[in-house]
């Protein structure tokens, strides 16, 4: 059976047997066509060829995602094995012996606005140089994951308007304003990004040194490299930037929701986990310079 005809008929079972929610079958939905998408990237469009190594590979691809995410993303698509497998459309339930991630109790880790301002001031000599500052003002800027970064294509990018057309999780799309520092060295980056092109075009915005579209292993090595010659000596990911994105935003009083519709999030929940980094950092700055903050000093 094809896949896409196994989601319908996984879905309408959710729906009129088991009585789930419009809004719980949009949030499966939506996991299952990531899922499915990813597949066809693989070559797989019939649930029977789908094998375990499958799942493992689509949970680590999105590594970068929230650990709650990701143990949805699995909730569901063992859901849809099981249905697989009572339905007998498979012999085996491919996701069964499948471990769900631990959730992760710590607090998203983000940088302070002197490492962000360190990391972003990055001399401009070569077409690279400009590439990667575009790159990664766009990424703190704006609030993007890295999949979202290097998958724009140049027509994404609405100068007049100041904003920036993303294609999200679920094919989810979003509009978000492009501040005057991205905006700024994005112009810069484009007059250059012809440097870059070899023989063929390319429609992606950031490219490699092939002249093709910039790659997640690409851009985070780009990060590592840039992070050892600034001399930041701590845990950074390219989602860190977005959580400092996030974060920053809410320290200076942004509204909850307003943060929750540039990051894409489907739920406010997930946003508010911001709001609890925000207030770490009050008491750790209250403890760290009140004069009172702890008695005898």
């Amino acid at each position: 059976m094809k896949i896409e005809e196994a989601i319908i008929d996984f879905l309408n079972y959710c729906i009129f047997e088991k009585g789930l929610s419009d809004k719980t079958k949009s949030s499966y939905q939506n996991d299952l066509d990531v899922y499915k998408d990813f597949l066809k990237k693989q070559n797989i469009t019939m649930v029977e060829d789908i094998k375990s190594d499958h799942i493992k590979e689509f949970l680590k691809e999105r590594q970068e995602e929230e650990t709650t995410t990701i143990a949805h993303n699995l909730t569901v698509i063992k859901s849809f094995h099981n249905y697989l497998l009572k339905e007998k459309i498979v012999s085996k339930n491919e996701s069964e012996f499948i471990e769900r991630p631990k959730l992760r109790k710590s607090l998203p880790k983000t940088l302070s606005i002197e490492d962000v301002d360190r990391l972003l001031d990055i001399p401009l000599n070569t077409p690279f140089d400009y590439r990667n500052k575009a790159m990664l003002e766009l990424m703190y800027g704006c609030g993007l994951r890295v999949s979202e970064c290097i998958n724009l294509e140049i027509n994404d990018i609405d100068k007049t308007n100041c904003i920036i057309r993303i294609c999200g999780k679920g094919n989810k799309e979003r509009e978000i304003p492009i501040g005057e520092y991205a905006l700024y060295y994005l112009e810069e980056y484009i007059d250059k990004r012809e440097l870059l092109l070899k023989k063929e075009s390319c429609n992606k915005l950031f490219l490699n040194n092939h002249g093709k579209g910039m790659t997640r292993q690409g851009f985070f090595k780009t990060l590592k490299k840039l992070l050892k010659e600034k001399n930041i000596n701590i845990e950074v990911s390219p989602h860190t930037l977005r959580h400092s994105f996030a974060t920053h935003l809410i320290n200076r009083g942004a509204d909850l929701r307003s943060i929750q519709e540039m990051l894409g999030h489907s739920d406010i929940s997930t946003t508010k986990i911001y709001t609890k980094v925000s207030d770490e950092k009050v008491i750790e700055d209250y403890q760290k310079y009140h004069l009172r903050s702890k008695k005898g000093e």
